[in-house]
């Protein structure tokens, strides 16, 4: 028996030994080489001229997806509406979800726990407070 462990650590010793002492087979890369730096293509500035600024693209801002505290409605397409402080649902006009509870404008306001009623009215008191300032009457 220890004749053959001795045998098996000497044989995984000699085997991993020859990874330590191979040379990679493919060559390395040649070195990047670096131009010197030559005469600049662009013009010189003519004395006493206004350097023109670079014509700035406004980048439109992405849509916020999610809030940070608040979780999306469930099974609809919804985003995030950080100036109402609600949800707002994807193809349903004047929809909008917080806090497990639906919320819809029609001529006033009406919520429900369920995006198919029953919808019990209420005034902008019963609604989130972004909510009530966008549609003031």
């Amino acid at each position: 028996m220890n004749s053959i462990a001795r045998l098996t650590l000497l044989s995984l010793v000699v085997g991993l030994s020859a990874c330590t002492v191979h040379q990679p087979s493919e060559p390395t890369a040649p070195p990047i080489e670096t131009l010197p730096p030559g005469p600049s293509t662009k013009p010189a500035p003519k004395p006493g001229a206004v350097p023109s600024k670079p014509a700035v693209t406004p980048v439109p801002k992405p849509v916020q997806r999610t809030s940070p505290s608040f979780a999306p409605p469930p099974g609809g397409a919804s985003h995030w509406d950080p100036r109402l402080g609600v949800y707002v649902l994807d193809g349903k006009p004047n929809t909008f979800y917080r806090q497990r509870t639906y919320y819809r404008w029609n001529n006033g306001w009406s919520w429900s726990t369920n995006l198919n009623g029953p919808w019990q009215e209420t005034d902008s008191s019963g609604v989130p407070g972004g909510l009530g300032r966008a549609f003031a009457q």
